[in-house]
């Protein structure tokens, strides 16, 4: 048996192109530019930047849009309500968990130039990483998309430097002015909205790494609480992450056997790991700001419901925690 055999592409069959389904609602975006309070310049070499909370302000809506981009045109980020403390919600739904969540939304592209303070890293999310194939994961998918146009999503407060741009356009094997950088600081309504909108992503991140088969995952949706923008970095990342540890749930549709989802339902929530307990900020300042010495079991939905289509069974695991939340978004 080979190795191809033994190890089946989680994406097997005929798949939609991601960037080809993102790129019109990347020129909505860029159309709709003033109701949405952004900013679109074009850099020197022919790339363009949308800014949605640097220089420009930007907004929830802003958010919302950008997040069903970072799902490769494949999912739907709605607002909702709830009677809770933080009543207002990001809701998530995918048809395609899989390749919308690992496959474009997962921040995986690696992207660093310079040293010292003048240094550039961020992580690329978005259709841009299929063409790219720069991380082991598409491999596993088994998923490589072509198109004349992409984008990626950068979570930073400062412009991509050339370095950056040229690696992305040569990378992506598309001409420069094919190329959109949408980019949405952590501390921005739009950055904190397009993160709290990973919340489903999140937990197809840890199903992949519990290694439970991403062939047998069918569907899935999720919300997670809005929090507030904080006045910080350290803070926002920590309000947004807190979001989905505490707040976040995520049902998942799996065609596996009862046990196997029973297990997946146990291990899936935040609170599964050493980790757990405390905001996220302060567990980052506890390990020196290092993420590596952060238990990566602890990034999840806070309460999850696996769903086994093959038996119509239903397991929970976990548990919402609205003193966590209040601890790290502040009393109202």
């Amino acid at each position: 048996m080979s190795e191809s055999e033994a190890h089946p592409p989680a994406l097997a069959g005929e798949q939609p192109g991601i960037n080809r389904l993102t790129a019109p609602l990347v020129e909505a975006l860029v159309r709709d530019r003033l109701q949405l309070r952004i900013g679109v310049k074009t850099l020197p070499g022919g790339a363009r930047v949308v800014d949605a909370g640097m220089e420009h302000p930007g907004g929830i809506e802003a958010g919302r849009r950008i997040a069903e981009i970072c799902l490769g045109g494949l999912g739907m980020v709605q607002l909702g309500a709830e009677d809770r403390l933080w009543p207002v919600t990001i809701s998530v739904h995918t048809t395609s968990p899989v390749l919308a969540c690992l496959g474009s939304q997962y921040a995986g592209w690696s992207l660093a130039a310079g040293e010292g303070k003048g240094a550039f890293h961020a992580l690329g999310s978005g259709p841009g990483r299929a063409l790219a194939q720069k991380e082991e994961l598409f491999k596993e998918l088994g998923y490589r998309d072509r198109a004349d146009s992409t984008c990626l999503v950068l979570e930073v407060d400062q412009l991509p430097p050339d370095a950056i741009v040229e690696k992305v356009v040569r990378d992506c094997g598309v001409a420069a002015e094919g190329v959109t950088f949408i980019l949405t600081p952590t501390r921005s309504l739009a950055g904190t909205v397009q993160i709290v909108a990973r919340v489903l992503e999140v937990a197809l991140h840890k199903v992949h790494a519990l290694g439970f088969p991403l062939t047998e995952v069918v569907d899935g949706a999720g919300s997670a609480p809005l929090p507030p923008p904080a006045k910080d970095f350290l803070q926002a990342m920590g309000r947004t992450n807190d979001a989905i540890l505490f707040g976040g749930t995520v049902q998942l549709y799996v065609d596996s056997t009862d046990d196997a989802a029973h297990d997946l339902a146990q291990k899936l929530p935040s609170s599964a790991s050493r980790d757990f307990g405390r905001p996220f900020a302060q567990v980052f300042k506890e390990v020196k700001y290092d993420f590596y010495k952060i238990d990566p079991m602890l990034f999840a939905p806070s309460r999850v419901v696996v769903t086994n289509l093959a038996t119509g069974a239903s397991f929970r695991g976990g548990k919402l925690h609205d003193d966590l939340l209040a601890a790290s978004f502040g009393e109202l």
